[in-house]
């Protein structure tokens, strides 16, 4: 169950960051970008990679908040409770 779970989290967090990263890096060019006033020393798709797994990294987050706060579910027999997905 650990493993399905994991799914759960992290593909659909995968799928959007990959959406969210195109539409970030269609307005923002990675030359544009100023860290604390100083261009990075890395290249374009260095940028790309980095920016990709920061905003997978939030959503991953934000998925793990979701299962994790998914109610429980009382077994038919009322013995014992399913604590929900976590």
């Amino acid at each position: 169950m650990k493993y399905r779970l994991l799914i759960w989290i992290l593909w659909p967090s995968f799928l959007v960051a990959g959406m969210a990263e195109g539409l970030l890096f269609t307005v923002i060019h990675p030359q544009d970008l100023l860290f604390f006033g100083y261009h990075p020393e890395v290249s374009d798709e260095g940028v790309y990679t980095i920016g990709f797994f920061v905003i997978w990294t939030f959503c991953a987050v934000s998925s793990a908040l979701t299962a994790y706060i998914l109610p429980g579910i009382e077994s038919p027999d009322n013995k014992e409770i399913d604590r929900g997905l976590i």
